[in-house]
């Protein structure tokens, strides 16, 4: 992770771009309404992370919030873990299991054959637990009471679909993809398609553009970083 800046390095009105590791359980509103509540500067987001996913997120403040539209258009790259012979309603481990294998068997050419599959430009559904708005309303919230969706398709493109490491029913993969697309929704297409069902059971974003995680900061260095500024100017 990146070093932190002296907090008189920053110009949060003028405008900056802070790259910040999402921590895991954090909606990517949770690290934009904390940061703002204390630098006091209008922040905002450039591109939602699940709550159960971590990795790089782009906060920006000030004139900065003007570059959204451009930041939310970057590639993005993931690394992940998904698991296979199961599936849930939301896609990932926020939902209970629904279906589950005793066991599934499968070899490196079998798994690697299927994500070639998935390469170039596709048509994916966002999942139901997703904060799509239907009607004004988040579809998550309407499908955590049960009611039956049907969201549009979308077209997104695949530019990298590895897989990294087996540990039946456990896979971890690389992805690199366009803006839109939903990892939850590839690795339940992908289960499908190989016939045992698969869950996104971690999720980490590596890099947006040509911003990288490597270079991110962790949300409590920099918090940590402005109260202490904070409490020195409080004291003088």
């Amino acid at each position: 992770m990146a070093s932190l800046k002296n907090l008189h390095d920053y110009n949060f009105q003028a405008g900056e771009i802070l790259l910040i590791n999402k921590p895991l359980g954090w909606s990517s509103f949770d690290v934009v309404n904390k940061i703002r509540y204390r630098i006091k500067v209008k922040t905002g987001h450039a591109g939602t992370l699940d709550p159960l996913a971590t990795g790089l997120i782009l906060i920006c403040t000030g004139k900065a919030t003007k570059k959204f539209e451009s930041l939310q258009g970057l590639d993005k790259a993931y690394s992940g873990t998904m698991t296979l012979g199961a599936t849930t309603p939301s896609y990932d481990a926020e939902t209970p299991l629904t279906v589950q294998q005793e066991k599934v068997t499968y070899t490196r050419p079998e798994l690697e054959s299927v994500t070639q599959s998935f390469l170039g430009d596709i048509e994916q559904i966002p999942p139901n637990y997703s904060a799509i708005k239907i009607a004004g309303k988040p579809a998550y919230k309407l499908a955590r009471k049960g009611a039956k969706l049907k969201l549009a398709g979308r077209q997104v493109h695949i530019s990298l679909f590895d897989i990294e490491h087996i540990s039946l029913p456990e896979v971890e993969f690389k992805v690199h993809c366009s803006k839109g697309t939903y990892i939850r929704s590839l690795v339940h297409d992908y289960g499908q398609q190989l016939g045992c069902g698969a869950y996104l059971s971690k999720l980490c974003r590596t890099k947006i553009g040509n911003y990288s995680l490597d270079d991110a900061m962790e949300l409590d260095d920099f918090i940590n970083l402005v109260d202490k500024n904070l409490n020195h100017e409080q004291n003088k």
